[in-house]
């Protein structure tokens, strides 16, 4: 592998974690206005423009559309989807670097959710990774649940997204049983169909004509995500996931970036010192599993975040 291939990877991944956090904005930015249904239409039905346009030019149509276990898929995607709406209705109750920070559990569940369900071997240094992480979020979690006068709706919002990250999780280990039949062009195009039926199932309940604004941030949010699948499944085709994966964390730059220009949020220093808890401990494991050498580069590629940055 090449520098300008690392190089490549990187910026990448670099381009797909912005777009996802842009996208978590949008989601927060329409927040109670539109009902979820239709967000999650947006979400999935317009992410399929460009990822049909990918599919087509790699000629890889073909490939997305083989399902060895169609059933797979559907749990897979009914578990992407539930945690979608959690991250998604906790976005509008959460400041957009609080809900980012806490999504950053979820690789510490993948942890433990391979080695109970996958019998994946998991030693004392990824335990205690997985441990000091969780700590880490109970001290983000701590101002959410009314230990610092919040309100009931960011408690809400808090456990909401900590019930998605731990369904993307669940996704994800589902994803990580299925890369040895399936191909990575039917895990991401199935993923983005599935949910797009959902969506649009739910539609005729929930729809209502959206103003300007907030239809355009729907398609960005449909559009940017699409456009951030491409970015992030090109990044693990240039680099190892051990090399690009880091990057992902960024995210949180993004967040506080994005959060203080579009809402005036600045996340509190309580949040900052539980991320950075997080961040490390997945850090910790990401750099661990490289030396153990455990190869996470196909299900990397076939990730579908539902919400906010990619987890790595």
């Amino acid at each position: 592998m090449t520098r300008t291939n690392v190089f490549s990877g990187i910026a990448f991944q670099l381009g797909a974690t912005f777009l996802f956090t842009l996208m978590g904005a949008l989601v927060r930015y329409v927040g109670d206005r539109v009902p979820i249904g239709e967000q999650i239409f947006a979400r999935s039905f317009l992410a399929l423009i460009p990822l049909l346009i990918m599919l087509a030019w790699r000629r890889e149509i073909t490939s997305a559309l083989k399902m060895k276990s169609p059933m797979r898929h559907f749990t897979r995607a009914i578990t992407g989807i539930g945690a979608m709406i959690l991250m998604f209705l906790g976005l509008q109750r959460l400041p957009l670097a609080d809900s980012t920070a806490i999504s950053f559990v979820a690789p510490l569940f993948s942890v433990a959710l391979a080695a109970i369900f996958l019998r994946e071997v998991v030693r004392i240094w990824r335990w205690s990774a997985v441990f000091v992480g969780f700590g880490g979020v109970l001290v983000m979690l701590s101002p959410h649940l009314g230990l610092s006068g919040m309100t009931s709706s960011a408690a809400i919002g808090a456990i909401m997204t900590l019930v998605g990250a731990f369904l993307v999780a669940a996704a994800m280990t589902q994803v990580r049983a299925m890369t040895s039949t399936e191909t990575t062009a039917s895990l991401v195009f199935s993923f983005q169909v599935f949910a797009a039926v959902v969506g649009l199932l739910i539609l005729p309940w929930t729809w209502i004509l959206p103003s300007t604004g907030d239809a355009l941030a729907l398609l960005g949010i449909g559009v940017f995500g699409g456009i951030a699948q491409i970015l992030l499944t090109e990044s693990y085709r240039h680099a190892p996931a051990s090399v690009v994966a880091p990057f992902s964390y960024t995210a949180m730059i993004w967040a506080v970036v994005l959060g203080y220009f579009m809402f005036g949020e600045l996340p509190t220093a309580i949040v900052l010192i539980g991320a950075a808890i997080v961040v490390a401990a997945g850090l910790f494991v990401i750099f661990r599993e490289r030396a153990l050498g455990i190869n996470r580069q196909k299900e990397k590629e076939a990730q579908t975040p539902p919400a906010g940055p990619p987890v790595d």
